[in-house]
């Protein structure tokens, strides 16, 4: 990526934007390709997720993720470069994209926290996904806009993809008005989407047998075929009139502070939304971030019942031999990279709105030439969202839940231009098309577990999306 020292802020006027773009313009007809140009601005406080509503269009791809305790949100909407692909080599397909997208960027402006270019990525559970599904195996896309929001700075990009023959007015026009709307930005007209929807009906119906899917896979653990297995429900829910994705994702960003608030659209009319607790992997100047997280517990209505059953969850064996397979997975599949992991002895409580886990965060620094989509490629999925050994369990998931999961499980987030990024494991979470909502929840299946328990367990993750479509 080439990144002039230029700065849009200091002489923003139609006539030097213009007469950059017309630089940009005079390189990509020198190369011979179209050149990714990316204009990043510090501007005042604004809410991303207000600036993707003022947005939202069903037919636009967007995504959105935030961290509302960490005061950190990101928001990409519509398409300027885009790639799907599929099978066991699709994180390297995406690293090249990457690549390859870089080798042709030029990037001006305030390029800290979220400054530059970002790709948007979404990776399905399996590395294929069946006939019909809403969304590719892995898809990777760069938005026309961005906004960021880290602390009190917010960031607002504009990139667009300038041909040799591309029109520079039009270009200038379009640039000019979309930062000056997030100088000025107006909420008011999106305060439709606040309105209470009308009482009415609505209609669930569960697909399948759970506690059936959990018998058989208890007898496969008992047949040593594996030693753990994660099984999910999916539940359909139907509302009386459509349902805005955006509006069930501002209630799950107030509800589930320090989850991963997401939504990621396909631009056919279908959103992934959740809010989900489980971080993949993150990488900030170099270091890197994940977690074993597994083992759950519901939280106590007072203080005192809260301690007995978060102390219940930390002496369960059960819950503690899932959550230690979920460690011992991602040493086994991360040092033979190089990595020194580093990390306490004892899982510790991860207490969240509706639930509690076992969580035992890892760090460890990157070594030279591994990056964060190698991480990934070694860690998903995780025996949190699949099981171990992981082929054995992978293996059988289909056959057992009897529904296809998509992006269930999946691996959802961003990278920016320097190696940096973060991804999240798409848990608790719905497709929405529609008056359609169809809901995921699952559990870990170990020996040990108990049908009925683990039922329990799924519908206590239910309740954050319900809450969120019918509240």
């Amino acid at each position: 990526m080439t990144v002039l020292p230029l700065d849009p802020s200091a002489n923003a006027t139609p006539e030097a934007l213009h007469a950059f773009l017309g630089q940009c313009r005079a390189a990509a007809a020198r190369d011979g390709r179209a050149k990714l140009v990316s204009i990043s601005l510090a501007v005042e406080a604004l809410d991303p997720l207000a600036v993707l509503e003022s947005i939202f269009e069903p037919g636009e791809p967007h995504f959105y993720a935030e961290r509302p305790s960490l005061e950190s949100a990101i928001a990409g909407a519509e398409v300027v470069a885009i790639a799907e692909t599929r099978g066991p080599g699709r994180f390297a397909a995406v690293q090249q994209f990457i690549d390859e997208t870089l080798a042709n960027t030029i990037a001006v402006g305030d390029m800290a926290a979220f400054g530059g270019p970002h790709f948007f990525t979404a990776f399905a559970f399996h590395d294929k996904v069946e006939a019909g599904e809403p969304f590719p195996a892995a898809r990777v896309f760069v938005p026309r806009w961005q906004v960021a929001r880290a602390g009190a700075r917010t960031t607002a990009v504009a990139n667009l993809m300038v041909e040799p023959d591309s029109p520079l007015d039009a270009l200038t026009e379009k640039v000019w008005r979309a930062h000056g709307k997030f100088r000025a930005f107006d909420y008011g007209a999106n305060a439709a989407l606040a309105r209470p929807a009308e009482k009415a009906t609505w209609q669930t119906e569960d697909e399948g047998d759970y506690p059936a899917a959990v018998r058989a896979a208890l007898a496969r653990i008992a047949a040593g075929e594996f030693q753990k297995i994660v099984l999910a429900r999916r539940r359909t829910v139907r509302a009386p009139e459509a349902l805005h994705p955006l509006k069930m994702l501002n209630r799950l960003r107030q509800r589930f502070p320090d989850c991963y608030a997401f939504s990621v659209a396909n631009g056919r009319g279908q959103s992934f939304i959740g809010a989900t607790p489980e971080r993949l992997a993150r990488v900030s100047r170099g270091g890197l971030e994940t977690e074993a997280l597994a083992g759950s517990a519901p939280r106590g209505a007072t203080a005192s019942e809260d301690a007995l059953l978060g102390g219940a969850l930390l002496r369960s064996e059960k819950d503690r031999r899932e959550q230690r397979l979920v460690l011992d997975s991602i040493r086994g599949q991360l040092e033979p990279l190089g990595l020194k992991l580093e990390f306490s002895p004892a899982p510790v409580l991860r207490k969240l709105a509706n639930v509690q886990h076992l969580d035992t965060p890892v760090r460890a620094t990157l070594p030279d030439g591994v990056r964060l989509l190698d991480v990934l490629a070694r860690l998903h999925p995780t025996p949190a969202v699949g099981g171990a050994p992981r082929a054995a369990a992978v293996a059988r998931i289909r056959e057992l839940e009897k529904f296809p999961r998509g992006l269930y499980g999946g691996a959802l987030g961003w990278l920016n231009a320097r190696g940096g990024g973060e991804f999240f494991v798409g848990l608790r979470s719905a497709i929405v098309e529609g008056a359609t909502a169809r809901l995921f929840a699952g559990a870990g299946i170990v020996a040990g577990s108990s049908p009925e328990e683990e039922l329990a367990e799924t519908e206590l993750k239910f309740r954050a999306m319900l809450g969120a479509l019918m509240e």
